[in-house]
């Protein structure tokens, strides 16, 4: 009798129903339409969770902490693929569930990846299963969207499901033309990241609108700078960048080295600019274009014309293809000029058993169902593209702007290609503690402010432990080029801070401890989080003031992390270089060996940067959330590199 009463007992529990996810209020734009007809069939498609994500560290470590035995004995994508891949019992127990409650086996296939389950069901099964109720939304502009306020499993079968589709996620997939000015960072619907500040997009990255994007200064004589080591104050080129990090030029160009930079349409280069940089700083170059791989539909358009369309890719790649000259350069361009992209997106391209498990309500659906001129009909790129040793990302969301689970997925994602021996850097943002486009977020209706008050807003994928995160800096003006930099208050203000969603990286956890220690922010936990449990960044910095860009045929001054970022893969492009011809791997994932070699960074310890009505973090010894680590000093960098296996 005690074993029948206990074995009951165990199946009431198991069967217990848990709130999955859950969103708190609609976002700026949408409302409410109406409840869906029960006899109507929505695409459900469960992510299983990944097996073996507990040692995820442990793995990435071995492979990239300068004290193992392995490091940069990187892994292939197979096994990669094999020891990720949800177990058996994730599976069985969440077909069973499917199959108890009615969906019949026939129904349920599973993705070629092995990471979801997939099956069409009516309203009113899904609502049955998931104890949730659909309705129809409608926003201003864009398509109607399908979606729960929460959803809920079994107890015994939620440690196995990541989330479901469609759930509590909301998104506007708007052409690039008609998307408003805030509508790329309109507060979620979901309590992602700690404060329940919602937003409904994932794709237009490259968007005009876009916060992420460089900031313009004063158009330029390019004569006025002939003299360039005397005017880095004023004005940064190449040669001011390899004085202050003391790297030389490129000169070996290995078959095996790579160094790739991603764009999203419609940001484009134009060829006229580069020419024309190049013509003044890197004559051999000029006609020379980037290797294009063109990713769902993308091009280098022409149509949209103008620093909002053109300043991303134009200083991206000047930089860039300068700085590393003669080593190739790799242009990633994502995108349609209609739907455009997401980083998923991106990633899909790189890994096809990825790709299985987009969300169909943020990521981009291609062929494009917008049609029209510029929208891209062929298939999606699931798969097919190689990452190139480093990869550089000028775009960024706040971290508020997405679920943890979905911000979850794609950190993993990158620890995988961290594993597979990539570099993945990414700015960290040019509004100091607040977040795109200079918002906060208000304490009280946990909605998005306008930056002036309000709880600071951290970026992402800057707070996911497996990429490096660049912030900014600046020459003191009126300093020499051989004088220490301060950290970025010039237009822009070096992103930093502390995440809401990822936990404190070991590598990174005893910088952090010595920072709140030594330099205790004067804030409490009503402006971040405080916890000293999670995640900081940037990880290091690089100039990134008075940049000196072609943009649309004349040279103009350009501000931003955006700036940061190529410049810094560009230095680790340069050390794969020389490991490569001394018979060593490329470096893969950087940060435990930056952590481990600080005194390969020139500190920074002026400056703050600014945010939500307060002077934000200030640069102080050793690492804070302004400027990391600081600047890379190349010589001393290199020999930390040279000395690993």
């Amino acid at each position: 009798m005690y074993f029948t009463l206990f074995s009951l007992g165990a199946l009431v529990a198991s069967s217990l129903a848990v709130v999955h996810e859950k969103r708190d209020v609609l976002p700026p734009g949408w409302k409410y339409h109406d409840k869906l007809q029960s006899s109507e069939v929505l695409p459900m498609r469960i992510a299983l969770t990944q097996s073996n994500l507990d040692q995820a560290d442990d793995f990435l470590l071995d492979v990239s902490h300068p004290e193992s035995p392995n490091f940069g004995k990187h892994w292939t994508h197979e096994e990669i693929a094999n020891k990720f891949a949800p177990s058996p019992e994730t599976f069985d127990t969440v077909k069973s569930w499917l199959v108890s409650s009615g969906i019949a086996p026939e129904r349920i296939s599973k993705s070629q990846s092995l990471g979801w389950l997939k099956f069409h069901a009516t309203v009113a099964e899904a609502e049955s299963l998931l104890k949730t109720e659909y309705h129809l939304y409608k926003h201003e502009i864009g398509k109607p969207h399908v979606a729960c306020s929460d959803y809920h499993l079994p107890e015994h079968v939620a440690p196995h499901v990541d989330f479901i589709t469609p759930g509590v996620n909301f998104d506007t997939k708007v052409p690039h033309g008609v998307v408003k000015p805030m509508e790329k960072r309109a507060p979620s619907t979901t309590a992602a990241a700690g404060p329940p500040v919602k937003t409904h997009a994932a794709l237009g990255l490259g968007a005009p609108s876009s916060g992420s994007l460089p900031k313009k200064g004063a158009n330029i004589d390019i004569k006025s700078i002939f003299d360039e080591l005397k005017n880095c104050n004023k004005t940064i080129t190449p040669n001011c960048l390899r004085a202050l990090y003391l790297f030389p030029p490129g000169f070996t160009a290995n078959s095996k080295n790579s160094y790739g930079i991603v764009e999203y349409t419609p940001q484009a280069y134009l060829q006229g600019d580069l020419d024309l940089f190049f013509a003044n700083f890197s004559k051999n170059q000029v006609q020379r274009t980037p290797t294009l791989n063109s990713i769902d539909g993308g091009i280098p358009q022409t149509t949209n014309q103008g620093f909002a369309f053109n300043g991303e890719s134009d200083l991206d790649l000047e930089y860039a293809m300068t700085l590393i000259n003669p080593q190739k350069t790799t242009l990633y361009q994502v995108g349609d000029q209609v739907e455009g992209a997401s980083f998923n997106d991106f990633l899909d391209a790189l890994d096809g058993s990825y790709c299985a498990g987009d969300d169909p309500f943020q990521d981009a659906t291609y062929p494009d169902p917008f049609g029209g001129p510029g929208s891209y009909q062929g298939p999606k790129n699931c798969g097919g593209f190689s990452a190139t040793k480093v990869i550089s990302t000028s775009y960024g969301y706040n971290e508020a702007d997405l679920t943890a689970a979905y911000e979850r997925r794609q950190c993993n994602e990158y620890m995988k290609l961290g594993l597979a021996g990539t570099t993945f850097v990414f700015s960290s943002g040019d509004n100091g503690v607040a977040g795109n486009g200079n918002q906060c977020i208000d304490p009280v209706t946990k909605q998005y402010n306008n930056g002036s008050s309000g709880i600071f807003n951290p970026a992402f994928p800057s707070t996911c432990p497996y990429i490096t995160s660049i912030g900014a800096t600046q020459i003191v003006p009126g300093a020499k080029v051989t004088d220490p930099e301060e950290a970025c208050q010039t237009v822009i203000f070096s992103g930093g801070g502390f995440s809401n969603v990822f936990p404190l990286p070991t590598y990174q956890a005893g910088a952090v401890k010595s920072f709140f220690a030594n330099h205790p922010p004067p804030y409490g936990a009503d402006r971040f989080n405080n916890s000293q449990q999670t995640r900081g960044f940037p990880d290091i910095s690089a100039n990134g003031a008075n940049y000196v860009v072609a943009v649309d045929g004349r040279f103009s001054l350009v501000y931003g992390t955006s700036a940061s970022a190529p410049v810094v893969g560009s230095i680790f492009t340069l050390i794969n270089e020389a490991r490569l011809a001394a018979g060593k791997s490329t470096i893969g994932f950087v940060n435990p060996t930056l952590y481990m070699n600080p005194g390969a960074f020139n500190d920074i310890t002026q400056g703050g940067n600014r945010g939500c009505g307060t002077p934000g973090f200030q640069s102080v010894s050793g690492w804070d959330p302004v400027t990391g680590l600081g600047t890379p000093n190349f010589p001393k960098l290199l020999a930390a590199y040279l000395k690993l296996p």
